[in-house]
């Protein structure tokens, strides 16, 4: 298994257009990288499986205990909130999003 990488995760809802494939539609289990990730868009098209592991603000446990969703990478997030943007479907999958902002791994 590959060593796990520390961050933190929001969501968006509008996929397309995207950095990475334009107006070509790529599911809903995706997710677009912040500045530090994207290197130039060298990351498009790489999975991610990533875990909640923590509230970043008052909302109470908001992770699902131990589930986790693979996503790929399909967009850039200039100056986003969190390492990875993910969809609202990915992000709902592993945490409520009320929180807004988890603590996540990946990897």
């Amino acid at each position: 298994m590959a060593r796990a990488i520390p961050g933190t995760a929001t969501f968006y809802q509008q996929y397309t257009p995207s950095a990475c494939y334009g107006s070509t539609p790529e599911g809903v289990m995706i997710a677009a990288a912040s500045d530090p990730l994207w290197d130039g868009g060298a990351i498009c098209g790489k999975m991610f499986t990533v875990k909640c592991t923590g509230a970043t603000n008052p909302v109470p446990h908001p992770c699902y205990d131990g589930k986790t969703v693979t996503v790929k990478i399909v967009d850039h997030c200039p100056g986003c909130g969190g390492t990875l943007d993910l969809s609202k479907e990915a992000f709902e999958s592993i945490a409520d999003p009320i929180a807004g902002v988890i603590k996540i791994e990946y990897w």
